[in-house]
């Protein structure tokens, strides 16, 4: 992998309908690694909203086909949600590894894709972020004004850069930041 790289990042929701949109973007300005290498413009990562969950797995192959053209310069980060159909972040990981075979993709291609999983929705985090508990077995409150999403985002971005520990968090939170972890730790060795 490049010593910095641009992010590619697919959620769920469609093109300025979705709140997850305003908080990856938030989070990941806030974030602001070093190695991050934006892209022109104003934009420091790209979005793509794929609608629903099965048209985001469904659009991951080409995707990724399309990160790794681009050479060690580019990293795909793929953001569902992960409703109750599956158990866990693990589960929905191997649907997605499921799919990502059928489109030709290897183990160790797929193995590159940093996954951020939300259980149930991102909602659920923005609950915990901005209260402090969430249950992620139902739904979080829906988020009506991008400003809470925003604001929860810079919440999370500052406990990463302090390292917070994250017990306290729910499962999917724990689970994503590892995989966020995992990301900072490969760009340091690059």
């Amino acid at each position: 992998m490049a010593s910095r790289t641009q992010i590619v990042c697919l959620c769920e929701g469609k093109k300025g309908q979705s709140i997850d949109e305003v908080f990856i973007n938030r989070l990941m300005k806030s974030l602001q690694p070093d190695w991050l290498r934006p892209w022109p413009g104003s934009n420091v990562i790209r979005l793509v909203p794929c609608g629903g969950r099965k048209e985001l797995v469904e659009k991951m192959p080409k995707e990724l086909k399309d990160c790794l053209a681009a050479g060690g310069h580019t990293t795909m980060m793929v953001w569902p949600d992960c409703d109750d159909d599956y158990d866990d972040s693990e589960a929905l990981k191997a649907h997605f590894r499921n799919e990502a075979q059928r489109g030709s993709i290897t183990n160790e291609q797929f193995e590159r894709v940093v996954f951020i999983f939300a259980k149930d929705r991102i909602e659920n985090w923005i609950e915990f972020l901005n209260t402090g508990r969430t249950d992620e077995s139902k739904e979080g409150p829906r988020v009506k004004h991008n400003r809470g999403a925003a604001d929860a985002a810079k919440k999370l971005a500052s406990m990463c850069r302090e390292n917070k520990p994250v017990n306290i968090m729910p499962p999917s939170l724990q689970w994503s930041c590892k995989n966020w972890q995992a990301l900072k730790q490969r760009m340091k060795t690059a």
